[in-house]
């Protein structure tokens, strides 16, 4: 989304500053041969601080980046490219129905970032806004949903920090987040849900409700991972799969009529991002790390 952007701030042993485009943010926090640090995170004067050490207003949670982060492996970049200085904060929120089932929505094929990729719902945190009413208001934008407050509860899962492209072998970043992934529960049962979604065409291309156990599929893929997996197949075939999960997996995807029902192998979910070559029609490195954070309950407490 266009407009002014929300930039993240590093605090660590009582000095900071503006974090800086292609320089990790997790590295700020964890020893080099590492990839996750417990931290402190809040709004505070405009910006979303990231703290070793509580502040007032603040969450504790786990900032994490994926083996291969080009920020980790890259080395010093300069500035921020596109005009975006800094590192940008957003949100990306999984909406979770009654039935345990996960919104998720495959990005638009003309989008510059991330094209044709799975993710839940999301996008940058704006001046003024607070995490769960940007995670709102990105979830209206590209599904059409509206959640009444007190129709939902809502988690912090976790912060994930990526860059675009997510590889060196793809070139160097043009894009740099901190993105802060919200759970939220919703009190309403998917097909009561399903049929309020009015995805905007342009950022999304189809949207599909995921049951737990194909979640946790997808969870345990993980990218950058050593060894064969679930979803490890080489080129641009699906990956391979659990025997229990089914073979295909229901989308509603856009079309220029409206919306159409359709299905696409289960493999496709669980491909690993791909090291090399372009890219492939996949769940989100950083989505698998919020569906692990979701699967395993954490953060859950705070209400909407």
């Amino acid at each position: 989304m266009a407009g002014a952007r929300v930039l993240v701030h590093v605090r660590r042993a009582g000095a900071g500053g503006a974090a800086a485009f292609g320089q990790s943010v997790t590295g700020v926090f964890c020893p080099a041969h590492t990839d996750a640090a417990p931290v402190s995170c809040g709004l505070q004067r405009g910006h979303f601080l990231i703290s070793d050490v509580p502040f007032p207003g603040s969450s504790v949670t786990v900032l994490k980046r994926p083996p291969f982060c080009p920020a980790k492996l890259g080395g010093d970049t300069p500035g921020g490219r596109g005009g975006q200085p800094g590192v940008a904060a957003a949100v990306a929120v999984l909406l979770e129905a009654t039935c345990g089932h996960v919104l998720l929505t495959r990005r638009a094929a003309t989008l510059r970032h991330f094209p044709n990729v799975w993710v839940p719902p999301g996008g940058h945190l704006e001046p003024g806004e607070e995490l769960v009413a940007a995670g709102l208001r990105e979830l209206a934008e590209e599904t059409g949903l509206h959640l009444e407050p007190g129709t939902f509860s809502w988690h912090l899962l976790g912060l994930w920090e990526s860059l675009f492209p997510p590889s060196l072998s793809w070139g160097p970043p043009r894009c740099h987040h901190i993105v802060t992934y919200l759970g939220l529960r919703s009190a309403e049962p998917r097909q009561q849900l399903q049929a309020r979604l009015c995805p905007s065409p342009c950022e999304v291309s189809a949207v599909a409700w995921l049951e737990p156990r194909l979640l946790e599929a997808i969870a345990a893929t993980e990218d950058g991972a050593e060894g064969p997996g679930p979803g490890s197949g080489s080129g641009s075939g699906p990956g391979s799969f659990p025997r229990e999960l089914p073979a295909t997996v229901g989308i509603t995807e856009l079309s220029a009529g409206g919306f159409r029902s359709s299905r696409i192998p289960t493999g496709i979910l669980l491909r690993r991002a791909p090291a090399h070559g372009p890219d492939l029609e996949r769940v989100s490195t950083g989505t698998k790390f919020a569906l692990g954070r979701w699967r395993a309950g954490l953060g859950w407490g705070q209400q909407g």
